[in-house]
């Protein structure tokens, strides 16, 4: 019986997007509590950005790897040399 475990996306990309994202939320609830537009639209840049920082990250390398089982099904759902799918056929 094989043990599965999952990473749940703990990654630096991961890790730096919520981590930015944080950082504009807090920046959001003080803009709430010290009623301040500028300051609350600050803080929706900085929670956008960091959700690019992580995308861009994650497509530069540092997000999470698939597992064995995923690299499995990756490899089956890729194209043959004539690039037609070998899904499906024996």
């Amino acid at each position: 019986m094989e043990e599965h475990h999952e990473d749940h996306g703990h990654s630096v990309a991961a890790w730096t997007a919520v981590g930015i994202m944080l950082v504009g939320a807090a920046l959001g609830s003080i803009a709430v509590v010290i009623p301040s537009m500028l300051l609350g639209i600050i803080a929706a840049v900085v929670i956008v950005a960091g959700a690019i920082a992580g995308k861009v990250l994650a497509m530069a390398g540092y997000g999470s790897k698939p597992h064995d089982s995923e690299r499995e099904d990756l490899i089956a759902d890729a194209p043959d040399e004539r690039g037609t799918s070998t899904v499906g056929k024996s």
